[in-house]
């Protein structure tokens, strides 16, 4: 049975029409209300222990969906359920199945020291003293939480607060892991701490993980299938390598000559030659009809090169490509 089932998921706001002029905010309490679909007929399953991307634009509905997951907003129709429990019907239940990071908010207290706020989530979870020493030794490898656990909340970087939020959010050992903008505002090192401790939780604890981010290296580093979402409504589900291969379904070879070399000599069978501005050479080829190494062999073949890389296709590139086609 997958970890999370959705099916027919749908969630409709009503907002009142906006008015102008004197006394609006008083108008508007009598105004005719429209009815906003944020989710619409949303349906997929995740299977215990993967890793999932939840992709979307800003109001596709990423954030309402995951409050739908973890109970805090009830749909207007259709079905979730999490390892067999309906989020909204049995909270205290679900609750201690998941765990939730919203990048854009803590659940630390915000004048406590980072030490206090895991002892209360210790004892609100009922995490014995022994287990809670062990967490946070294992924490500590990853996210180095030790160097600020006396440190208030509003004292610490973007980067250590959400390394606490996340050591918070894994502190009772959730089978679940929901992470909503998780590297939002964080500089390379940050991020980068933060990807390794959620894919070491998944392989050493198969903790289901769930991501909407707009950082696409998140995406890329951590799952292997994605989930897209355009106005409420699923426009991919399937796996990362057939996403990139269906929307960009070429590579590149890029290469400097090396000096004195003649460009023009720069070239290979099933490959569309262009000659860039910096006076590098790129060769864009199907994978399909010919491999990058044979690109490579016959353009070291004829001239001789100072330098080359392989361009692969980034995930962004193939968002902005089904956004497009989607506006058409």
């Amino acid at each position: 049975m997958p970890m999370i089932e959705v099916s027919g998921l749908v969630k409709e706001f009503r907002k009142p029409q906006v008015t102008a002029g004197r006394l609006a905010g008083v108008r508007q309490l009598w105004a005719p209300r429209r009815v906003v679909r944020a989710v619409d007929q949303v349906s997929f399953s995740v299977d215990r222990g993967e890793m999932v991307g939840y992709l979307g634009a800003n109001g596709a509905g990423k954030s309402t969906t995951i409050k739908m997951l973890t109970g805090i907003v009830v749909p207007t129709s259709g079905t979730v359920r999490v390892d067999g429990v309906v989020p909204w019907a049995h909270r205290r239940k679900h609750a201690h199945n998941i765990g939730v990071v919203f990048g854009q908010k803590t659940q630390l207290w915000f004048d406590l020291p980072l030490r206090v706020s895991l002892e209360t989530i210790r004892d609100l979870y009922r995490v014995g003293p022994a287990e809670y020493a062990a967490r946070i030794d294992e924490f500590d490898e990853v996210l180095q939480i030790k160097d600020f656990l006396d440190t208030p909340i509003r004292s610490l970087s973007l980067g250590q607060r959400m390394r606490g939020d996340l050591a918070g959010a894994m502190l009772h050992r959730p089978q679940v892991l929901y992470l909503d903008e998780p590297t939002v505002g964080l500089d390379v090192v940050a991020k980068q701490a933060l990807r390794d401790f959620i894919a070491e939780q998944n392989r050493v604890h198969a903790t289901t993980v769930m991501i909407t981010t707009h950082d696409m290296d998140d995406i890329e580093q951590l799952c292997r299938r994605i989930v897209m979402i355009d106005s409420g409504r699923v426009v991919y589900d399937g796996d990362l390598k057939t996403l990139k291969r269906r929307y960009l379904p070429f590579r590149e070879v890029v290469i400097t000559p090396a000096e004195g070399a003649d460009p023009t000599s720069v070239r290979a069978e099933h490959a569309d030659r262009t000659e860039n501005s910096d006076g590098t050479i790129s060769l864009r080829f199907d994978p399909e009809r010919t491999s990058a190494a044979a690109v490579i062999a016959q353009a070291t073949s004829v001239a001789e090169i100072a330098d080359l890389h392989v361009n692969e296709p980034q995930l962004e590139d193939v968002v902005r490509l089904i956004y497009a086609e989607a506006e058409r």
